[in-house]
C-alpha cells in the first residue's frame, strides 16, 4: 500500500493536539460504499523492558474470516505515552506494516477509539485518514462520553453520547462478557460499525481482526523478550 503524509509525526503534545483539531474537519462519517471482501484488523504491543513498539496489521476475508496476510513493524516509539494522543504514539509504526502489505482491506476495525474522543479524532480516525480507508474503533474500555448499562445480551448496545451527541456504542459482543466501546473512525457510521463488529466475531469479546492482530503482537513481543535474555 502506497500512502501520502498527512503531517509531520515529530511534532509537541501542542501541536498534536493542534493537529487533532484540524483533522477532525476531514473525517467522513458515511454509510460504509462498496461490498466488504478484506478486513483489517491492528494492534500495537508495548514492551517496558525493551521499549519497544509491535505493531501488526493482519488481514482476513469477509465474511468467513480467513486469514489472507499479516504484516508487522518493530520500532522504539517517537512520541510519549498521553492520554488523547496516543495516535501520534502507535499511528506511525501502524503504517509502516501497512506499507508492506500487498492487498488493500475493504475496512479496518482497530484496537482503539474513533470518534468517541475529546476532540472526535482517536486511533482508528487518525488511521483512517492517513490510510483513505473506511475504518472502526473498538476499544476494551471507555475514553470519553457517557453511555447506560447495556443488557448482557449478545447483539445488545447503548448510545455513548457527549452532552446530546451521540458518538459511539457500547457493545455487548458475548453474552455474560464486558461490552466493548464502538465507534466509527472514518468513512463508515455508526450503525455500519456496530454492525461489522458483530459480524466479525466469533464467540470472544473481541472481534476477530484485532483479536488475531492482538494475538500475533503479543507473540512478536514474547518472542522478542526471550531472545533478548
Amino acid at each position: 500500500m502506497k500512502l501520502s503524509p498527512l503531517h509531520s509525526w515529530e511534532v509537541s503534545s501542542r501541536e498534536a493536539v493542534e493537529i487533532q483539531h484540524r483533522l477532525r474537519k476531514l473525517v467522513s462519517l458515511e454509510e460504509l460504499k462498496g461490498e466488504v471482501h478484506i478486513v483489517g484488523g491492528v494492534d500495537v504491543s508495548y514492551s517496558k523492558s525493551s521499549q519497544l513498539l509491535y505493531a501488526v496489521v493482519v488481514l482476513l476475508s469477509f465474511p468467513d474470516l480467513h486469514l489472507i496476510e499479516e504484516s508487522w513493524s518493530i520500532s522504539k516509539p517517537s512520541f510519549p505515552y498521553i492520554p488523547g494522543l496516543l495516535s501520534f504514539r502507535e499511528v506511525p509504526p501502524l503504517l509502516t506494516a501497512s506499507e508492506r502489505l500487498s492487498h488493500k482491506p475493504d475496512v479496518v476495525v482497530c484496537d482503539g477509539q474513533g470518534i468517541a474522543h475529546p476532540r472526535g479524532m482517536g486511533l482508528a480516525s487518525h488511521l483512517g485518514l492517513c490510510l483513505s480507508l473506511p475504518t472502526v474503533g473498538c476499544a476494551k474500555s471507555r475514553l470519553y462520553g457517557e453511555y447506560q448499562t447495556v443488557d448482557k445480551r449478545a447483539g445488545c448496545f447503548s448510545w455513548i453520547k457527549a452532552g446530546d451527541k451521540i458518538i459511539g456504542a457500547v457493545v455487548r459482543t458475548r453474552k455474560g462478557v464486558r461490552p466493548v466501546f464502538v465507534s466509527p473512525g472514518h468513512k463508515i457510521d455508526l450503525r455500519g460499525s456496530i454492525s461489522l463488529v458483530l459480524q466479525t466475531c466469533r464467540g470472544y469479546r473481541l472481534p476477530e481482526p484485532t483479536r488475531q492482530a492482538h494475538l500475533l503482537s503479543n507473540k512478536l513481543r514474547c518472542s522478542s523478550r526471550k531472545r533478548s535474555r
